[in-house]
């Protein structure tokens, strides 16, 4: 077993809002696959502290706990929490009996969909079954037009009979969406009030999700509904185990947008929570970029079991057009791809003999082979029997890994497939089969948008990021890559420099030719104002709230939007847009204003870049209690094909020094493979910097 009591040390500062108490340690947590990571700042060192303990899937608040464990403080806990527990929910169907009602006559519309075809020519594909079986779904008469008036009410009698008939098949959740309702809710008002009677999680469109395209809304809040049960017990207890460590201790949540919430709305509208760890590490690899005094960057996040990438040109861009296991969430979301490639991704064969590696995953348990419990190879073996991970520096060398026995039992492996391979091949093989995996997510998110990845840095990190994130940018011609200090647990920073956000949205179909209708504009982007305003409030967040109107725009008689920063410039900037998106633009065609954003925040810092500017003060002197003095001798790593790799201490590493690969650079939260041809040095922010000789 691997000891959750491994920890180093960075120097750092960092602020929350709305806490009870001022003295609280304010603790941040990624929980993932394989690890779950945990930084604070010390509040009398203001030196950021880390610690990993292994992921508990059945449970992961114990991991958690285990972590607060380590720390050893007694008094009131701010736990800032990045979770997976609804992204697994939805891959893993796990989630609550949910009941879908709508307008009659569209109780089916969640299972047709849209006429968008996965997989157009397979004849015979299977489509991703509803999150609610057909005894499930119920609709109610009613109608409203698009214009807001209301053409037919439900009765008190249909009413009634509606709520029976939900009572009579016992569902988890309420799940209800009706037509237009975003233009006028209070037919939807009606049938809430009806099925509250239940005392059942309500998951209401017009308070999550007040947009058109009925089909996309309904989807999001059955989502909602589908995680409400599973999550809200997952956070009642992790409250409560929280709270048995200090009674004052709070919790809250990372959001898919890039900031925290209460972990009441986050038990209420679960399905902004979906993509909650990638998050931060987003919002991290922000911080990285501004310290290095570039807005250009693709995040590359490899962990255990996923990789998550995302492009950055100037500022983080949120999308609305996600799909989480199959299922549309038009919630805001930060744009990340995700891939299952990681470093206990399992290696496979598929029908026709090619090794395939992923989406399956090790995990924690039983995790790779070289932990001492796991019997098929992963990445992280591969990375083992070639000489990248030394198995002595395993977590600034507190973990021993079993080269031998990771050679035995995947020789074993070969043989059992009937592989005539040597295990230095079939680990080379692995390697680049998930380098070609991660290599086709960053092109998602790079050339298949309008952007040249050659443009752009990469920052690498994850538990395992550093090792791959050479080979992955020579292949797509990125000149520089950046390894931050305490590269894995980069999310779990982000998590603890985030805003408190909240994002609210609404469909308004308004035209525009040569000028926007400010007037109508500025009233509904008043009545958002409001309502953020009331929520900060109604959860007693103190500070100044700032604000970022959008605008989604599209010509007239398109299907799609593009969304676009509210201002004076509106209009050009998506006409500049629509060009750079799609190599073509039309200034002289009328414009539709279809959907106004707002986000409101409230700042979860002091000052910007804060967390870098700090970290990079004291990053020579991390770890040096858990880590070798390996830099100035340079021993070396033999490979099974007697190569030579130089090994390094990142701790010992002194600043603008240059070193050449190949190389291997160890420290307590990530290890990083630099391949021959390649250099690199610390800079005066201690951040790694890779680039090809």
């Amino acid at each position: 077993m691997i000891s959750g009591s491994h920890r180093g040390c960075v120097k750092s500062h960092s602020l929350a809002k709305n806490i009870k108490n001022p003295a609280s340690l304010r603790v941040a947590v990624d929980t993932g696959g394989t690890f779950t990571d945990c930084v604070w700042t010390d509040p009398v060192t203001r030196e950021l502290r880390m610690v990993k303990v292994f992921s508990t899937p059945a449970d992961p608040s114990l991991a958690i706990v285990e972590a607060l464990k380590a720390i050893g403080h007694s008094g009131e806990v701010l736990l800032l929490h990045g979770t997976t527990v609804g992204t697994n929910t939805l891959l893993q169907r796990k989630g609550g009996r949910v009941a879908f009602v709508t307008t009659r006559g569209f109780e089916d519309s969640i299972q047709i969909g849209r006429q968008t075809r996965p997989k157009l020519y397979d004849l015979f594909f299977d489509p991703i079954p509803p999150l609610v079986p057909e005894e499930l779904r119920f609709g109610v008469s009613e109608r409203t037009d698009q214009d807001g008036n209301v053409l037919i009410r439900p009765t008190s009698e249909e009413l009634e009979n509606l709520v029976g008939a939900v009572r009579k098949q016992r569902p988890d959740s309420i799940a209800l969406s009706l037509l237009f309702c975003f233009a006028n809710s209070s037919n939807e008002q009606l049938v809430t009030a009806a099925l509250a009677r239940l005392k059942l999680p309500l998951s209401i469109s017009h308070r999550i999700l007040p947009e058109f395209r009925e089909y996309e809304r309904a989807s999001t809040v059955v989502v909602n509904a589908y995680l409400q049960p599973v999550m809200e017990r997952y956070l009642t207890g992790l409250n409560t185990r929280i709270k048995k460590h200090s009674s004052g201790s709070q919790v809250f949540v990372m959001q898919s947008s890039g900031g925290l919430t209460s972990v009441t709305t986050a038990g209420e509208e679960p399905v902004r929570t979906v993509l909650s760890g990638p998050a931060g590490g987003v919002v991290g690899a922000v911080a990285v970029a501004k310290s290095l005094g570039t807005s250009k960057f693709i995040g590359f996040d490899m962990g255990g079991t996923s990789t998550d990438v995302c492009l950055v040109d100037g500022e983080i861009t949120i999308t609305n057009e996600a799909e989480v296991a199959g299922h549309p969430v038009r919630v805001p979301m930060l744009n990340i791809h995700t891939v299952g490639a990681g470093g206990g991704s399992l290696a496979r064969f598929d029908a026709a003999g090619a090794l395939r590696v992923g989406p399956e995953s090790a995990g924690a348990d039983p995790g790779p082979i070289c932990y001492g419990r796991g019997t098929e190879p992963t990445v992280t073996d591969a990375n083992v029997l070639l000489g990248r991970l030394p198995p002595d520096q395993f977590l600034g060398g507190n973990f021993q890994l079993d080269l031998e026995r990771t050679r035995h039992l995947t020789r074993d492996w070969l043989i059992k497939h009937h592989l005539s391979l040597s295990v230095q091949q079939f680990a080379e093989g692995m390697v680049r089969v998930v380098n070609a995996n991660m290599e086709k997510a960053v092109r998602v998110v790079s050339l298949e948008k309008g952007y040249d990845p050659r443009d752009f840095t990469l920052i690498a990190f994850g538990g395992a990021g550093a090792l791959h994130g050479c080979e992955l940018a020579a292949e797509l011609e990125i000149p520089r890559v950046v390894i931050p200090a305490m590269p894995g647990a980069l999310s779990a920073i982000g998590i603890l420099a985030s805003d408190i956000v909240k994002d609210y949205s609404r469909t308004l179909l308004l035209r525009a030719a040569r000028a926007l209708p400010l007037i109508a504009l500025k009233r509904e982007f008043k009545k958002l104002k409001d309502l953020a305003r009331s929520a900060f409030t109604s959860e007693s967040w103190a500070g100044h709230i700032r604000f970022q109107e959008s605008i989604d725009m599209r010509y007239r008689g398109q299907g799609f939007e593009l969304s676009v920063r509210h201002g004076d410039s509106s209009l050009f900037d998506f006409h500049a847009e629509h060009q750079r998106r799609y190599g073509y633009s039309n200034p002289g065609r009328e414009v539709e204003l279809v959907t106004i954003r707002l986000r409101a925040w409230i700042s979860g810092q002091q000052k910007k870049n804060v967390v870098y500017e700090k970290m990079s003060a004291s990053a020579t002197t991390s770890n040096r209690s858990l880590q070798k003095k390996l830099g100035e001798k340079r021993p070396e790593v033999s490979t099974a094909k007697s190569k030579k790799i130089a090994l390094y201490s990142r701790s010992d590493l002194r600043v603008r020094r240059s070193f050449a690969g190949p190389a291997v650079v160890t420290e307590y939260s990530g290890t990083t493979f630099v391949p021959k041809g390649w250099k690199f040095s610390v800079d005066a922010n201690k951040h790694l910097i890779l680039e090809q000789e």
